[in-house]
């Protein structure tokens, strides 16, 4: 790197040149004035005083040539969403849609003329940052496939010409108010803990992408600000699990709302009695079960169910088939793992019971919803509100006490370490880790600890 002094040429319009070399390759600018000529000259030094690299074939500080091709974030998030969908499940699809809608919609030059929150977001997250294929089979940002509602281009074609550009972010202090957003709701009030660390973990991974994949960015600038993620609590409070006996009386509830009720009690029952997740036992088909023979000889022989599918609900629009739910392997698993989960004979009967009435989907699963497909989390919901109203007193009611469904799950799992199942078994039946299970069920835990000191402490006087 070498840079030459100013010198003078025969020309009206730009009199004065800057002449410099890189990697043995000389490059040149005239000025106008002299003045200017030398600004130039010292932007050059400088830089090289920095240490700083210059690119080879522009002949340019790396920084300003990242600077003159940055795009903006609007462009860089669209291109980022639609790189990650092909791969990607459809609840992460919305997941990312959902944080980069908030993160983009604060990273603009200026607020004068912005359209409303309500509609910018909306036009990210439903039309910039949901793909479909266009007419050639391509996958494309949906806007530019269908024809998007006036208000949803007009934001979209604002924020195009507002969106600060990537560079931008080599002040970390911009990042600031995408931070405070991703941690509130649209109406102010604080998000739920576990919500933010979610939406600020796909920020993370859009920060790191654009780092290191794309070098739009010298840096992640969410490494250099001093901010910290609310800290979620990952205890489930046993003060609103169900115990046994409310968790009996509310299954038994569940049957007496009416013919639908009476088709959801065996679903609720195998989230309590084998600790699935809703989405896992709306995917169970008679296949996954082994039952013992129905004989009276064989009335209190325990079961088996092979959980091996899950159909996590989800807007139809991040979906390749577009159904409202996607097929898919176990949490956190290989697609093709599965866990066997012993099941106790009450839950035998249920589901002997439960077949022999309702048969099976077309596709063999034992649940169907009011029109066949898989039960939606708005009929399962509707039927436990009503069960919670019959099996609890007016006060109990308005407190979360067995609030959702999933709960049951929770008081399935706690009856198991509480009858003095291994927590590696329990881990493994209820399709944790064990690293999981300490930190949601660690109350339970501590107090079966004190129970193994107790018998400790007696073994120890015995010897």
């Amino acid at each position: 790197m070498r840079i030459w002094g100013i010198r003078k040429r025969n020309s009206k319009a730009a009199p004065y040149q800057l002449r410099w070399i890189v990697n043995g390759e000389v490059f040149q600018e005239p000025f106008a004035t002299k003045t200017l000529a030398d600004a130039r000259r010292s932007q050059l030094i400088t830089a090289t005083k920095k240490g700083e690299p210059f690119d080879v074939t522009a002949g340019v500080p790396v920084s300003e040539l990242r600077e003159a091709n940055s795009p903006t974030w609007y462009e860089h998030a669209s291109a980022y969403a639609l790189m990650k969908w092909p791969r990607a499940a459809a609840k992460h699809r919305a997941s990312i849609g959902e944080s980069l809608s908030i993160a983009i919609a604060t990273l603009v030059t200026t607020r004068r003329g912005a359209p409303n929150p309500v509609t910018l977001r909306k036009a990210l997250y439903q039309w910039a940052f949901r793909a479909v294929r266009n007419p050639d089979g391509d996958l494309v940002p949906r806007h530019q496939a269908e024809g998007a509602p006036p208000e949803i281009q007009a934001a979209l074609t604002w924020l195009s010409s507002h969106s600060q550009k990537v560079s931008d972010l080599a002040n970390p202090d911009l990042l600031r108010p995408t931070l405070e957003a991703l941690s509130r709701l649209l109406d102010g009030t604080p998000a739920a803990e576990n919500t933010t660390r979610r939406k600020v973990m796909v920020l993370s991974n859009f920060l790191r992408y654009t780092v290191d994949e794309k070098g739009l960015l010298p840096f992640n600038p969410l490494m250099r600000l001093d901010w910290t993620a609310p800290a979620a609590d990952g205890e489930i409070d046993f003060r609103y699990v169900p115990d046994p006996a409310l968790a009996r009386s509310l299954i038994t509830a569940v049957r007496h709302q009416g013919g639908r009720g009476e088709h959801l009690e065996t679903f609720f029952a195998c989230i309590y009695y084998a600790a699935t997740r809703p989405s896992e036992t709306a995917a169970l088909k008679a296949k996954d079960f082994v039952l013992p023979p129905d004989i009276p000889e064989s009335a209190k022989d325990w079961g088996e169910v092979l959980v091996e599918e899950s159909r996590p609900e989800v807007g139809s629009g991040w979906t390749d088939d577009g159904t409202p739910y996607e097929k898919r392997g176990l949490k956190h698993r290989t697609r093709k793992a599965y866990r066997s989960v012993p099941i106790p004979p009450v839950l035998v009967r249920m589901v002997r019971a439960h077949i022999a009435v309702y048969g099976t989907a077309p596709d063999g699963r034992i649940f169907q919803g009011t029109r066949g497909g898989r039960v939606s989390s708005t009929e399962y919901c509707a039927a436990w509100a009503d069960a919670r109203t019959e099996a609890l007193s007016d006060e109990e009611v308005e407190t979360p006490l067995a609030e959702v469904p999933r709960l049951l799950r929770s008081a399935g799992v706690s009856l198991w370490i509480k009858a003095g199942v291994d927590p590696v078994e329990v881990a493994r039946r209820a399709g944790h880790s064990v690293a999981v299970l300490f930190r949601f069920y660690a109350r339970i835990l501590r107090g079966q600890q004190t129970v193994a000191n107790q018998k400790i402490s007696s073994a120890l006087e015995d010897t």
